[in-house]
């Protein structure tokens, strides 16, 4: 079995559910509508043995785009020794079902994705943040947050950090000169 024929099969159960099979060097993505995705990974787990999965990240392509988001879970198949990612794009307030009941190792990675991305992955055990303070507002990796944060965080990071380890706003700049001495 090769990924040629991994992508095939899933093509074959899912018929236009796959809206894209993508392949770079021998590994190949296989892009599928948000209502088949749960059932895709299953299949993919169940039957054809891709029995390990490496991570579930996600991709914001902006706020023009009308599906902002891009979920992405990379499995790998010891048995056939194959590497395969399977995508579904969401809308902004679209949820997505959770693959804990298919891969354990999924609620830390969708915990992840919630806190950075603020995609909401349903019937997940135990969706929180896990990096940023449960009072955070915002999630960092969205293109909409602000590069240097956002001025209300520093007074946040002030109240929550011990004293003296802020000495300026995290804000401002010096000039710096590269000319050579």
């Amino acid at each position: 079995m090769d990924g040629a024929s991994v992508a095939e099969l899933v093509k074959g159960k899912f018929g236009d559910d796959v809206l894209e099979i993508n392949e770079f060097r021998d590994e190949y993505s296989v892009v599928v509508s948000c209502e088949i995705a749960h059932e895709c990974l299953k299949y993919l787990h169940d039957e054809l043995n891709f029995e390990y999965l490496v991570l579930v990240t996600a991709i914001d392509f902006g706020v023009e785009i009308e599906q902002r988001f891009q979920v992405v879970y990379e499995l790998r198949s010891l048995l056939h020794k194959l590497q395969m990612r399977v995508k579904t794009n969401i809308k902004e307030n679209q949820e997505v079902e959770s693959v804990v009941d298919i891969y354990k190792s999924a609620t830390w990675d969708e915990r992840e994705a919630y806190d950075m991305f603020g995609i909401v992955f349903k019937n997940h055990p135990d969706l929180r943040r896990v990096l940023m303070p449960e009072d955070w507002t915002g999630y960092p990796l969205r293109k909409d947050y602000p590069l240097k944060g956002r001025p209300e965080d520093d007074t946040y990071l002030d109240k929550h950090l011990p004293l003296g380890q802020i000495k300026k706003p995290r804000h401002t700049r010096n000039p710096f000169n590269l000319a050579q001495k």
